[in-house]
């Protein structure tokens, strides 16, 4: 079956290529059936680092003397790349490219609005029963997601809102900050490597919760802030993508550093960046705090297009394709 999606700028239904997915559907289904210890050997923080290195080091460790040609091969575009063409010589420098998103990904300068942190695929959705974008463990366990043992932010969150932003390999792979405000905790939870692939998704139980993540809670309502109250910013390893590093840049990608307690981000500015592979970014925001963009929210709920989300879980989820800095909400 296909997987599609709504590409946000035209508006146009678009069929998405799903990197080696009759073996990933293969592993969620007749392996895990008929071979659990293999299945979860796939599974695990060993098997995913080494397939990242077949995938994006051992097979491409030719250095590419026409860097024109591999970033056509990729899809890239060339003028957006950040600094000399000439470095992204391989396939792993490629993906983990630098771009001038100051210039080719704007953001609107409205104080309250929320951007993309990410080149992603979005939906949006809600934790509190009744609502039209109510969606309860599936693509996650609430509980899970946040941690088990973190009682204070899975009570600030309950009943919240939440969107999805699932990268694809072949997207730019730094994570950007969506709002404006202070980390008051950051901490990580060991777990799985589950593909991202829409039909692993489905066939998976609450898989995002199941992955190893890094969690950020950033307080917006401080000065200079975008007054929308607890943000929870969860980023979520998959398959091939073994490590999440933590390189807030507050101009550019200048002097990086680590994010601690206290650290004053800035809306749009390069928080992290993910190795090459898929991987998925959760935005969580408190109930009542956010208006999520009208197209995100119609466009989730369109039933002409067809979404491997929509069939698996039985009621229309479709992705929209966004851009990082793109506005996706504004503070209520």
């Amino acid at each position: 079956m296909i997987h599609q999606y709504i590409e946000r700028r035209s508006n146009t239904i678009q069929t998405e290529s799903l990197v080696f997915d009759r073996c990933i559907l293969t592993l969620y289904s007749s392996i895990r059936e008929k071979a659990p210890w293999l299945y979860t050997l796939l599974l695990s923080s060993r098997t995913s680092s080494f397939m990242g290195f077949l995938n994006y080091d051992a097979r491409f460790m030719t250095v590419f003397q026409d860097t024109h040609r591999l970033m056509a091969r990729l899809g890239i575009d060339p003028d957006e790349i950040y600094g000399d063409l000439h470095q992204y010589n391989t396939y792993r420098k490629a993906f983990e490219r630098k771009i001038c998103y100051w210039q080719c990904r704007p953001m609107s300068e409205e104080a309250s609005c929320v951007v993309s942190p990410a080149d992603a695929r979005a939906l949006p959705g809600s934790f509190k029963t009744g609502q039209p974008l109510f969606i309860k463990d599936k693509f996650f366990d609430y509980d899970e997601l946040i941690g088990i043992d973190r009682p204070k932010w899975k009570k600030a969150f309950r009943e919240g809102d939440f969107i999805i932003c699932r990268l694809t390999p072949d997207k730019y792979h730094y994570n950007h900050v969506p709002v404006s405000g202070t980390v008051v905790d950051i901490y990580e939870i060991n777990g799985r490597y589950h593909s991202c692939n829409p039909g692993a998704v489905v066939k998976s139980v609450t898989p995002y919760s199941k992955n190893r993540r890094i969690v950020t809670v950033i307080d917006t309502d401080v000065e200079n802030g975008t007054g929308i109250g607890l943000v929870a910013m969860v980023e979520i390893v998959a398959m091939m993508i073994g490590r999440i590093v933590q390189c807030y840049s507050g101009i550019r990608y200048e002097s990086p550093q680590t994010l601690q307690k206290g650290t004053q981000l800035i809306k749009g500015q390069p928080k992290s960046l993910f190795r090459p592979g898929s991987s998925t970014t959760v935005l969580i925001f408190q109930h009542n705090r956010i208006q999520f963009s009208q197209d995100l929210l119609a466009n989730a709920e369109r039933t002409n297009v067809q979404s491997r989300f929509t069939s698996g879980f039985q009621k229309p989820l479709v992705e929209t394709e966004i851009t990082v800095r793109q506005t996706i909400g504004e503070a209520i």
